[in-house]
């Protein structure tokens, strides 16, 4: 019986990690491999869902020019994003996002980017971004997020960890409350505060990787970066932490990671490289 009991255990395992080798994406620009069990079109209705949710609940800002400026940025990384994927043989990936870019009037420091390609920014956030770059740094770091499907490895890790890698489909239909979790901590906007749940920090440095270079693909210097952590430090340590950094963060660690990225986004700056090269 022991023999027996084994060898299933060798056969769950066995069949856990072929579902794991099968279910493996990779992260453009980075080439991580990460988890992927859900599928793309599943995520971008539910989230779709959400974000039209969130905007019946919140107030965009009144302020023509801070508006016009969010989609101006916006519009501008996602073109660049769109440009570097087609030409690279991503297409597919390209064709998840229909583009939106929205200011909500509130004074929390925050900003995040629904899969799909949904954007909200905070009011709150403006007076730390200070100049249009500066707010670059922050959508093309949600952006990097988005493009990377990180909500997406998030809830695969959930679905391995929780339902031993069972199909999402299957379950929906017999463990609706565990899926339903599992989905708010992948995407959730929380109804209190509305933004994201955390990402992990290999996430968060991926983020901060690929928005560097995504803003500078769209001609915004990513040296830039570093002023505006350092901006974003500065206010962690003051009166009213931001709600940023619930979801981002911030630390030296940070941003001497940054620093060291910045090399790698330059050559996008200064137009002498688009096609995906090895990391």
């Amino acid at each position: 019986m022991l023999l027996r009991k084994t060898g299933v255990k060798y056969l769950l395992a066995a069949a856990a990690a072929i579902l794991v080798l099968a279910a493996c994406a990779t992260v453009p620009l980075t080439g991580r491999h990460q988890l992927a069990l859900v599928p793309n079109d599943t995520i971008l209705a539910t989230s779709l869902t959400q974000y039209d949710d969130f905007l019946k609940k919140h107030k965009l800002s009144p302020n023509m020019a801070e508006a016009a400026m969010v989609k101006r940025v916006g519009t501008r990384i996602a073109g660049a994003v769109r440009n570097y994927l087609v030409k690279n043989g991503l297409a597919d990936r390209a064709n998840d996002f229909n583009w939106e870019f929205n200011l909500v009037e509130d004074n929390t420091a925050n900003a995040w980017c629904m899969p799909g390609g949904k954007v909200v920014v905070y009011t709150g956030i403006l007076p730390i971004t200070k100049t249009e770059t500066g707010l670059a740094v922050v959508m093309a770091h949600e952006i990097g997020h988005a493009v990377a499907r990180h909500g997406n490895e998030r809830m695969s890790q959930g679905l391995m960890a929780q339902l031993g890698g069972m199909a999402l489909s299957t379950a929906l239909d017999t463990k609706p409350e565990t899926t339903r979790q599992l989905w708010t901590a992948a995407y959730g906007l929380s109804a209190q505060l509305g933004f994201l749940l955390p990402y992990s920090r290999v996430q968060e440095s991926e983020a901060d990787r690929l928005g560097l270079m995504f803003m500078a693909m769209a001609g915004y210097d990513p040296r830039e970066a570093v002023a505006f952590w350092t901006r974003m430090e500065k206010n962690k340590s003051g009166k009213g932490s931001p709600e940023f950094f619930s979801t981002h963060p911030s630390d030296a660690r940070r941003i001497r990671d940054i620093q060291k990225f910045i090399p790698q986004a330059l050559p996008y700056f200064n137009g002498k490289k688009l096609l995906l090269t090895t990391p």
